[in-house]
């Protein structure tokens, strides 16, 4: 048996699959591992079904529906935005499709958008201002 083939034999399937009809259970691994990747709220649902809502490393919701996720059904496409109703009122969202071949929308998850609540401008301004500081510290102290 060629290496490859005794490498794959090993694998074992965990048996993730996500469709238009999946359940909240069914997107917990994959919204778990997003969360636990960048320990933000996290939330997933099927096109007819709703999902999950993560947090702090506990699933919260297996009923959850957001309007973020409703508008990436509508629009199949990657939104970013503050909703002005449901769980994260006033709270900069990421929402992304999940695809299957045809490229039909089947699934989105959903995360807070850290990029979004940053005020960019002010963060280099700062950074800058503060490399300034650390490089005089650094030459004083050469001298």
């Amino acid at each position: 048996m060629p290496k490859d083939d005794v490498r794959a034999s090993k694998l074992r399937s965990i048996g993730i699959r996500i469709s238009e009809d999946s359940n909240a259970e069914s997107c917990i691994p994959i919204a778990m591992a997003v969360h636990y990747l960048t320990g933000l709220p996290v939330t997933m649902r099927s096109k007819n079904k709703p999902g999950v809502r993560i947090e702090r490393g506990t699933v919260l919701d297996t009923e959850y529906d957001g309007p973020m996720l409703q508008r990436v059904f509508e629009e199949n496409r990657v939104i970013r935005g503050i909703p002005s109703t449901g769980q994260y009122k006033g709270v900069p969202i990421v929402a992304s499709p999940i695809r299957d071949a045809g490229g039909t929308v089947v699934a989105v998850i959903g995360m807070v958008d850290v990029v979004g609540s940053l005020d960019i401008g002010t963060l280099f301004y700062d950074y800058a201002h503060v490399l300034q500081q650390v490089s005089s510290y650094i030459e004083k102290s050469r001298k």
